[in-house]
């Protein structure tokens, strides 16, 4: 298993553009608690904590596709090293004012999130002109996803030690100043500074005029949908057989499902087209949703959230493929930036769903909730199975292109074109 991943590490310049964008993304992944933990030390309610947190998810979600669309036109060093910078400045702002006058906050921290350079989606576009065969960039979408989780549970480890170490404002200060050595160590590398979008028609949709690309993003709305929902719905299970501690054990074990799903997916080839691919690694995600339903004891259930864990990586790594394939020549980065925007305003919405579900029937209904946004998942692929299945549009390049008037080849193997 770890021959391919150690096959992919050994390529020129991956290890320190994987690095560069995990250590770059740390103020985005610890955004949520960082901001909480801020505002209750500047005594501020809760409520407050979580509407701040979620004018930032929305600001970043918004940002995203957008600043992804400009690196397509413009390059990852022209956007994403002053996007980093002005999103650590905004959050300086924040961390120096605090939240009076709330207006300031709000403006500051809606910055911070609008401004968070899309490194998640500018470091995919740079694999295929860093590796040398397609199934090494398939293995490392799911390297890459396995990474994601990795973060996700080392970055809140990280807000606590700076916290524990100096403060709550010292640690939104040290964290975004991390955040932008990451982008700045990606953005001055070579394959960053070589690498440019194919030539692209100019359209006002951009990436969305992919009608294959809509139909993943729907898929992937209650994708996140689930996943959201899940972080609710074992809020009231642990109170009931344990508190906070259990809770930790199931989120754990969430992540860490995911973990080695990826890794597993990520070791072996994989035959056959990824849109069928995927059908069948949602289908089997919707399934393992199912038993939290049972809510066992906390170490059986714990084994369950384990086990509903498994497929959300591959999942994301085959849908990582999938928008490789159908994105329109030119907008390979505001296509994967919308599914990472998708997929969080996804989880967004199902924590917000989860909560009256709960509320009404109890944490069983809860649980309910990510099997059956898992069932309507797989049921937008099935149902536009001939839509996905219809050849993908990135290989094409228009008469008149709006960013690339040499028509310089996208380093893309959908398209059969190599840098």
């Amino acid at each position: 298993m770890a021959a391919g991943y150690l096959e992919i590490l050994r390529a020129r310049h991956a290890v320190r553009l994987l690095t560069g964008t995990l250590v770059g993304r740390l103020p985005n992944a610890t955004a949520a608690i960082a901001l909480v933990l801020f505002v209750r030390a500047e005594g501020g309610t809760y409520s407050l904590a979580g509407a701040l947190a979620a004018v930032y998810g929305v600001a970043t979600a918004v940002g995203q596709p957008v600043l992804g669309r400009l690196v397509d036109l413009y390059g990852q060093p022209r956007v994403q090293l002053p996007a980093a910078v002005a999103s650590a400045l905004a959050m300086v702002v924040f961390a120096f004012t605090g939240i009076d006058p709330l207006p300031l906050a709000c403006a500051a921290v809606a910055a911070a999130g609008l401004f968070t350079p899309p490194l998640e989606g500018g470091l995919r576009a740079l694999w295929p002109s860093v590796l040398r065969r397609e199934d090494q960039v398939h293995t490392a979408y799911a390297m890459d996803a396995v990474a994601q989780e990795v973060m996700f549970t080392v970055g809140p480890l990280l807000v606590t030690l700076c916290v524990s170490l100096w403060s709550e404002r010292a640690a939104l200060l040290v964290l975004n100043a991390v955040g932008v050595l990451g982008a700045l160590s990606v953005v001055v590398s070579p394959p960053s500074r070589a690498w440019r979008s194919a030539p692209r028609e100019a359209h006002w949709l951009g990436a969305l005029r992919s009608p294959g690309l809509l139909v993943l993003l729907g898929a992937f709305l209650f994708v996140g949908i689930a996943l959201g929902s899940i972080t609710v719905a074992s809020v009231p299970y642990a109170d009931g057989h344990g508190g906070d501690a259990v809770y930790g054990w199931l989120m754990a074990a969430l992540g860490l499902g995911a973990l080695v799903g990826g890794l597993v997916y990520g070791a072996r080839q994989w035959g056959g087209v990824p849109e069928r691919r995927l059908r069948v690694l949602v289908g089997l995600l919707a399934v393992c949703y199912l038993p939290l339903t049972l809510m066992p004891g906390a170490v059986a259930m714990v084994l369950l959230t384990a086990v509903s864990g498994v497929f959300l990586a591959p999942c994301i790594a085959c849908a990582f493929v999938i928008v490789d394939r159908h994105a329109p020549g030119g907008t390979v980065t505001e296509a994967f930036s919308w599914l990472v925007t998708t997929f969080t305003v996804g989880a967004s919405v199902g924590t917000g769903l989860a909560g009256p579900v709960v509320e009404a029937g109890g944490a069983v209904w809860g649980f309910a909730v990510p099997g059956a946004a898992g069932a309507v998942s797989l049921l937008v692929l099935l149902g536009t199975g001939g839509v996905l299945a219809a050849p993908a549009g990135g290989g094409m390049v228009a008469a008149s292109s709006e960013n690339d008037p040499d028509r310089a080849a996208e380093p893309r193997f959908s398209s059969g074109d190599r840098a």
